[in-house]
């Protein structure tokens, strides 16, 4: 994949959503000359930074995960093979930048949660759920069954899981099946079961083994950062701090925070990749053995993914998130803020006439807001559209991309305007999550094996880059200004967009099944 291609991917991704901020930004939500000039700086950084770190991965990383899942197959050495799949997650986890930002919004509304104690929480739920789906396909474990006995666990844990880490646990779900963890979960998980269906004496089903891997993965998270809520709280963490912290927060000024986060997160991405370094040396020597070539290929991608890394984090840090956290402050402001007279005034300067703005068009103005960012957001995540292209070979066409475009699309959409709406009244993340995952598990009787694999993979595919950074500071920033609890009325924001596919995408697998028996 060629370094043009990726640059049109990303701008096709960022640039959406740049401009709906440039647009509110001189109009209905006003943020200030410096905010808008940080915000294009940043956004041309993190256009740059993506590109150059998912080129990386393609060139250097993907393939050993793709060889790695081969060759650990291929040994028919089973606790070597869970153990190395850990091993992969652990690792690969650690190098994700959703992951990092999501830490680092967490730890600016709790400054007593740990950064790297959580990482490395959610590295480890990535890791043992990345082993148990390799176990899985190695036994050739139903997939439903998996995903509802790891989700009936989730929710008995989230009921005794502080309120305040309730959202976070389920936003973790979908931040961390980034663009690092992803490609390289399926890759492992197409060579494992690539190898272990020409090895097959039943007739295996590699292309349903293949997919559900990652689905199975962005469980493992949820379940960890539930359990260090109960730590934490256990340990005496009661989430008062939340608002000292948010007192005490401070930013630097002008542009020069792109200059003060540099140190910072240079130190930060040489911490996050050096055991992904550590990983790919280990493997080379023992296990993958690559010609030299391909070893030269390899660390041009490590270099090109740790250059990536930081000019990524540089834009999001410095321009991205605090832009989508003033214009989430400005709307929330204006949506509790009530009726609103508008005065016209004549060329005189006096009044000529006033307009009374009943202050549920200011609520509406959120939601909607909420609403337009969720259908820009999906439709602009390149993964979604290597996604739907997959499922439209996979159909033989009886399901148009178009149709999966616009189903998506519309659940996310929702999915924002509902946040935005918890935002506003907070009411439970509870009511949405649950009865939507009951729903999801529930059409799992129903639909085709491998329409559930997609499904479940597609809920990390949605929430991406875009979502994990701009979307989760404006929901920050509208819950902050609204007067609410940020810990508890934003975060959930990633939970509900990576829920969504998971119904949409069935449904359709269900409509495909029904279509191709009447075709008989």
């Amino acid at each position: 994949m060629n370094l043009q291609q990726k640059l049109r991917e990303t701008l096709f991704s960022v640039l959406p959503v740049m401009l709906i901020v440039m647009i509110l930004g001189v109009t209905v939500a006003p943020l200030g000359g410096t905010t808008i000039l940080r915000f294009l700086i940043g956004g041309i950084l993190v256009i740059i930074g993506l590109t150059l770190f998912l080129l990386g991965v393609d060139i250097g990383i993907l393939p050993i995960g793709e060889r790695s899942g081969a060759a650990l197959t291929s040994r028919r050495n089973l606790p070597l093979l869970l153990g190395a799949s850990f091993f992969i997650g652990f690792m690969i986890t650690i190098a994700e930048p959703d992951v990092q930002v999501l830490a680092d919004q967490v730890r600016s509304i709790d400054p007593d949660v740990s950064k790297w104690g959580l990482i490395l929480m959610i590295a480890g739920g990535i890791g043992f759920f990345v082993m148990l789906g390799i176990l899985r396909t190695v036994l050739s474990i139903p997939l439903r069954i998996i995903l509802i006995v790891s989700y009936g666990l989730i929710f008995a844990m989230a009921y005794f899981t502080p309120e305040e880490f309730q959202g976070v646990a389920f936003d973790s779900g979908g931040a961390t099946t980034g663009p690092m963890t992803v490609p390289f979960i399926m890759a492992l998980g197409v060579g494992v079961a690539a190898v272990r269906a020409k090895s097959s004496k039943d007739g295996s089903d590699s292309g349903a083994d293949s997919f559900g891997l990652t689905g199975i993965a962005s469980a493992g998270p949820i379940f960890a950062v539930c359990l260090y809520g109960i730590i934490l709280a256990a340990a005496g963490s009661d989430g008062e701090s939340i608002a000292a912290a948010e007192s005490g927060a401070h930013e630097v000024e002008g542009l020069g925070i792109f200059i003060t986060e540099f140190p910072l997160v240079l130190k930060e991405v040489s911490t996050a990749l050096l055991p992904l370094v550590f990983m790919a040396a280990l493997f080379q020597f023992t296990l993958i053995k690559m010609p030299p070539f391909q070893v030269i290929r390899m660390v041009r991608g490590l270099i090109l993914s740790f250059v990536g890394l930081i000019v990524f984090l540089m834009g999001a840090k410095g321009g991205f998130m605090p832009a989508g956290t003033k214009l989430g402050e400005v709307l929330g402001s204006l949506a509790i803020s009530g009726d609103k007279t508008l005065l016209l005034l004549n060329a005189a300067g006096e009044i000529e006439k006033s307009m009374l703005i009943p202050g549920i068009v200011q609520i509406i103005l959120l939601l909607l807001t909420g609403c337009i960012f969720g259908a820009v957001v999906v439709c602009a995540e390149p993964a979604v559209w290597v996604l739907t292209d997959q499922v439209e070979n996979v159909s033989g066409g009886t399901i148009k991309r178009k149709v999966m475009i616009v189903a998506l699309s519309t659940g996310v959409a929702i999915a924002i305007g509902l946040s935005m709406a918890r935002v506003l009244f907070r009411f439970s993340l509870w009511y949405v999550l649950i009865p939507g995952y009951i729903i999801a598990l529930a059409l799992t009787f129903f639909c085709p094996k491998l329409f559930t694999g997609i499904a479940f993979d597609s809920g990390g595919v949605a929430s991406g880059p875009m979502t994990s950074t701009f979307i989760l500071s404006f929901s920050l920033g509208a819950s902050s200004a609204s007067g609410g609890n940020p810990a508890v009325d934003a975060f959930g924001v990633i939970a509900l967009v990576a829920m969504t596919p998971l119904i949409a995408i069935q449904i359709l697998g269900i409509v495909f099944k029904i279509k191709t028996r009447e075709a008989k």
